[in-house]
């Protein structure tokens, strides 16, 4: 098992140096499975929803959130992200938003952390703007799905 980056020789937390990596295109995929009623769902999709678009201000919401994911994950990087794409895919018979991100730049690091975080801030914000009409949401399966860039190369999640 390889050791943990953000943990020096004497066992402190610190921010990793990057600044000798090579600058490469790097792209992360994450996604998370927001449950819901079926009328909750419905209402969303028919756009009765009082707060108005649901899926599209998710979408800001997670958009925004990878952006700002250096100011809100002690130690992590903050990065010029070139791309970020959050979709939110209805699955009426499952009764499930899936909520998926993909997020992108030219640089040392990778970016599994901004694609977290703009699935989970999405899912919350889909969370937010729903809870006064359903209460048995839950928010789950959350990871990043894909990986391409840097010295690992491209890694994919099994479906198994």
């Amino acid at each position: 098992m390889q050791k943990l980056t953000h943990i020096n020789s004497t066992g402190e937390a610190h921010m990793v140096d990057v600044g000798g990596k090579a600058i490469t295109e790097r792209s992360a995929t994450a996604e998370a499975t927001v449950t819901m009623q079926a009328e909750t769902l419905q209402l969303i999709l028919e756009g009765g929803h009082k707060k108005g678009d649901v899926l599209a201000t998710a979408r800001i919401a997670g958009i925004m959130a990878a952006k700002k994911t250096g100011d809100l994950i002690p130690l992590c990087h903050p990065l010029a992200l070139t791309s970020v794409a959050v979709e939110l895919i209805p699955k009426p018979q499952e009764m499930n938003v899936l909520v998926r991100a993909t997020c992108k730049l030219s640089g040392k690091t990778g970016v599994e952390m901004e694609a977290l975080t703009a699935v989970t801030v999405a899912s919350l914000t889909l969370y937010d703007m729903c809870k006064a009409v359903d209460k048995t949401m839950t928010i789950t399966n959350v990871k990043v799905i894909e990986k391409v860039g840097g010295k690992s190369g491209h890694w994919q999640l099994s479906s198994d």
